[in-house]
């Protein structure tokens, strides 16, 4: 008698059931996504819900807690903005360094309204982007630092200004989607000419203790 099979056979409906999963995960990150990109980071769950097409307790299923959708949800921004720091820091260029990464984080900031606000949001529950949140403020301060050095920003300008600037721009992108991204850039160009070192360069009052937390509330 030829030997039978040692494993069990699949239960009937269980792929469906594992796609189906699947398929509401991937429609709740899509409408967070969206929600979060029109109204910032502060979206009711059930409107989220709402938007996918499923029930607040399916969604809780997937996410139980509000930072651990957030946090999925802004995955891939997390990941692109990590890139921008470490191509700007791998630049021998101090000022385009700098340039660079602030051009490209206003111009992200533009483009979603919950971006800004859930990169830079503290989520101590989740060690992985605490990290790289982490990570990205050591990498922006090190950025500030070679381009003073390298005597193209000036000497004055604080790590805290870069919150400062981000409130700002935080602003502008509050509008239309054409309007806020041609605002934002001019912004962001003026700002950065504001940055330069100069000889001529007239002293500042003294910076705002601004946090990058402070962010979390703008909008």
């Amino acid at each position: 008698m030829p030997a039978q099979p040692s494993h069990n056979p699949p239960q009937p409906g269980s792929a469906a059931l594992r796609a189906d999963a699947r398929e509401n995960r991937d429609r709740i990150l899509r409408a967070a996504r969206e929600a979060y990109a029109l109204h910032g980071i502060d979206v009711p769950i059930s409107a989220i819900a709402r938007r996918a097409g499923v029930g607040v307790a399916t969604l809780y299923r997937r996410f139980p807690t509000r930072a651990s959708l957030i946090t999925e949800a802004f995955a891939e921004q997390l990941a692109e903005c990590a890139g921008v720091l470490d191509e700007a820091l791998e630049d021998p260029d101090p000022w385009r360094a700098f340039c660079s990464v602030f051009t490209k984080v206003s111009a992200m900031q533009a483009a979603d309204r919950g971006f800004t606000h859930a990169f830079l949001a503290r989520f101590p529950d989740d060690a992985s982007y605490a990290g790289e949140r982490d990570r990205a403020e050591e990498g922006l301060a090190l950025l500030v630092r070679r381009a003073k050095e390298a005597g193209a920003l000036r000497p004055d300008f604080d790590v805290s200004d870069v919150v400062l600037a981000l409130l700002a721009n935080n602003g502008v992108a509050n509008g239309a989607q054409a309007e806020s991204a041609a605002a934002s850039r001019r912004l962001v160009g003026y700002l950065l000419e504001s940055f330069r070192a100069r000889p001529d360069v007239k002293q500042l009052p003294p910076p705002a203790r601004l946090e990058v937390d402070r962010l979390g509330g703008a909008g």
